[in-house]
């Protein structure tokens, strides 16, 4: 198996015994410290297209939305259409001899079947996202979607038994008052032209996008005890994407999305066809970057750490809307956005800390181990 695509090491507890060791011990040192080394530059990768992905697609579904854009099945559409731009990594390791692997091996009906229905929920996500999105500020949406954190504590506790501890809690805890703060200000951040009920609808609308996300990251993180290496990570995202596609079209075709996208291009976007294809184009790829960030920081990590690290994100999200289209950013929304870095960095710090204490077992482990085979030589 490829070192770069096998199953990550924070996938597997670690020991707290020894008494059953049989390790070779002259090769622990140099593959722990090789292992460790790639699984943080696939840590680091899937972050910074996480990153990118989450604000880019932020800022361009709300750029849609300003210069006349109007379809929400349309901006739904776009945030899974681009599921052909998986096929490169998934097919390109094994063309090039990168990978002895062959694509979509050990991918049994049973794990396709689970990404059908994962990305049925990923669309109907989409779908309420977009509503979101067309009738709140950035900034808003963006510490709306924080609560999922609430949600997804709940959720993982209870679909993949994710233990509760102050760490966490703390998290959830300072997230949570961070989007209650926003709904007490709620009357002041309205945007021109969009109604109290409007706006209601959007708030609504991107809590449920954020209930149903809360349910995706552990079921993704249960169905992912399965899958074996990354390659399969992206195998399984390709089909998720494409499950949510064909949500996505059929709405479209009931409601009359096609002749309204071709009629937006045309006459309706006030920057002119070429710029309105190119938002289109930049916002597909955005959206593939994020969903794949996604479900590499799951599969790397855990579904609560996955959540945690897409909620942070949106405090830069919030940055973005203020900076770009110039979001309202009184004293209520800098202590929501403060909240909302405070919960992230006091999490980051205990998983630090958490894993310096599983190195130091480790230690002890291979030190208790050396010393048992000297004494039997």
């Amino acid at each position: 198996m490829d070192p770069l695509i096998q199953s990550p090491p924070l996938q597997q507890p670690l020991a707290t015994g020894i008494s059953h060791v049989n390790i070779p011990v002259e090769s622990l040192p140099s593959r722990n410290t090789t292992n460790e080394k790639r699984y943080m530059v696939l840590l680091a990768i899937n972050y910074m297209s996480l990153f990118v992905g989450s604000l880019a697609s932020s800022l361009l579904a709300k750029f849609y939305f300003i210069h006349n854009g109007s379809s929400r099945w349309v901006s739904t559409l776009i945030q899974s259409v681009g599921f052909p731009i998986l096929i490169l990594p998934i097919l390109i390791p094994y063309f090039f001899n990168l990978t002895s692997r062959k694509p979509f091996k050990k991918f049994t009906i049973k794990l396709f079947i689970f990404s059908i229905l994962i990305g049925l929920l990923t669309g109907l996500s989409n779908f309420l996202i977009s509503w979101g999105t067309s009738y709140l500020p950035v900034s808003t949406s963006s510490l709306l979607l924080s609560t999922q954190m609430v949600f997804t504590l709940i959720s993982t506790s209870l679909i993949v038994k994710q233990k509760i501890t102050f760490n966490n809690l703390n998290c959830v805890i300072l997230l949570t008052i961070s989007s209650v703060l926003l709904a007490v200000i709620s009357n002041h951040d309205r945007p021109a032209g969009i109604t109290k009920g409007m706006y209601f609808v959007g708030y609504f609308c991107t809590i449920g996008a954020g209930l149903l996300f809360a349910l995706y990251l552990p079921l993704l993180e249960k169905i992912y005890r399965e899958v074996y290496c990354y390659a399969m990570v992206m195998e399984m995202q390709l089909v998720v994407q494409m499950a949510a596609t064909v949500f996505a079209v059929i709405g479209m075709a009931s409601g009359g999305g096609f002749r309204e996208m071709s009629r937006e291009s045309e006459s309706v976007f006030d920057l002119g066809p070429r710029m309105y294809w190119l938002t289109i184009t930049a916002n597909v790829i955005s959206w593939q970057l994020c969903f794949l960030g996604t479900a590499g920081m799951v599969f790397l990590t855990t579904s609560f750490t996955g959540g945690v690290c897409s909620t942070a994100l949106l405090a830069m999200n919030v940055l973005g809307g203020v900076i770009v289209y110039g979001d309202h950013f009184g004293g209520v929304k800098a202590v929501s956005t403060v909240l909302c870095m405070w919960g992230f960095c006091s999490y980051v710090y205990g998983l630090f800390m958490d894993r310096k204490k599983d190195k130091e077992k480790v230690g002890d482990c291979e030190k208790i181990v050396l010393l048992t085979t000297s004494s039997g030589s």
